[in-house]
């Protein structure tokens, strides 16, 4: 029977080490640089006590640091402490050696062998390690961890990272909430954490992140939104919509355009899914719009009802138009002219 596979994701492997719970090696890898130094930064801090880092922790950085030298400081043991932390941070800078495909191969023998009381973690950065013989040698003797940090490609990526954080604080967020974040700080991970931090320490006793809190405490409208904005369109209400591009204008920087217009490519593009499938059951309908909520289903069914499939064609068609012209590329209009056209545009489609 085949061993199943450890789902690795960054709320597990947080959820661990703030247990105290430690693996002998940590290969932290991926293109999302935000995951990878919180873990290396969150393992330092519990593995070894606040007077233990000066006897006990040792840094290397790849544009400087000798393998060699890495497994030597592996292979001590910690001064009057229970651990050693070792730490190789930009690993992807590591110097080849002759003989040796990737420098990190040298690693092989020790990851077949670790110190128990050594915590070694490999922050390497923009990409997979690419040393076969190093997760090969980790995998065989189950002595450490391997977490990929892939960088969010879209809107639902982001929206996921936020639901997936959220759980980890023990609390609860609804899908306007999810979009108003999204919306308005984007991709910026250090900042969405650092405020849904906050917010957490904020929520009543039920757990719940609602669209009031984050507009008291993040700055951001519950009335003047893009998932307002997209409700408006889905129910073809004119005025509501109209009125939300008037607030967008008068707040730019919360607003930018390109960050609209994304968000109804990414609607406009589900609903012509719903509208188009043949399977109209509600798990066929979720896996083609890759989204697990029924109620978000729900959303494009409603929309589906109130456009034609030929008007979603051509609205699909009109957003690419404003986005291109939006950049600035074959018109000199004003961005919110361009969107007002477009919304224009949508509900008389």
């Amino acid at each position: 029977m085949a061993e199943k596979k450890e789902n690795i994701t960054y709320a597990s492997l947080r959820s661990e080490v703030n247990s105290g719970k430690f693996r002998p090696i940590y290969v932290l890898q991926g293109e999302e640089p935000y995951y990878i130094d919180k873990l290396q930064e969150l393992i330092v801090q519990k593995a070894l006590e606040d007077c233990e880092p000066e006897f006990n922790l040792n840094m290397f950085y790849g544009d400087t640091a000798r393998v060699a030298d890495v497994i030597t400081a592996a292979k001590q043991y910690p001064t009057f402490a229970p651990r050693r932390v070792v730490v190789l941070r930009e690993a992807q800078l590591i110097a080849k050696q002759p003989g040796h495909k990737d420098d990190l191969d040298l690693l092989q023998h020790y990851a077949s062998r670790p110190l128990a009381t050594t915590v070694l973690v490999i922050c390497h950065k923009g990409g997979d390690l690419k040393s076969k013989p190093l997760t090969e040698a980790m995998r065989n003797t189950r002595s450490g961890v391997v977490f990929s940090s892939p960088r969010l490609r879209s809107d639902r990526d982001l929206r996921s990272a936020i639901s997936s954080y959220v759980t980890s604080l023990g609390c609860s967020i609804d899908a306007k909430s999810e979009q108003m974040l999204a919306d308005s700080i984007g991709a910026d991970l250090s900042r969405m954490f650092g405020e849904l931090d906050k917010l957490s320490l904020l929520v009543a006793d039920d757990r719940k992140i609602t669209p009031e809190l984050i507009e008291r405490n993040v700055g951001i409208s519950k009335d003047f939104n893009n998932f307002e904005l997209e409700d408006a369109l889905r129910t073809r209400d004119a005025t509501k919509a109209f009125r939300i591009i008037a607030y967008f204008e008068r707040n730019p920087k919360n607003n930018p355009v390109v960050v609209t217009v994304s968000m109804l490519f990414g609607f406009f593009s589900n609903v012509l899914l719903v509208a188009t499938a043949r399977d109209q059951s509600v798990d066929a309908l979720m896996s083609i719009t890759g989204t697990k909520s029924q109620w978000r289903v729900d959303k494009f069914r409603e929309a589906a009802r109130n456009y034609t499939k030929r008007a979603l064609v051509n609205i699909i068609g009109y957003i690419r138009r404003c986005d291109t012209r939006a950049k600035g590329i074959g018109s000199r209009q004003n961005e919110y002219d361009l969107l007002r056209e477009l919304i224009f545009s949508i509900l008389h489609s």
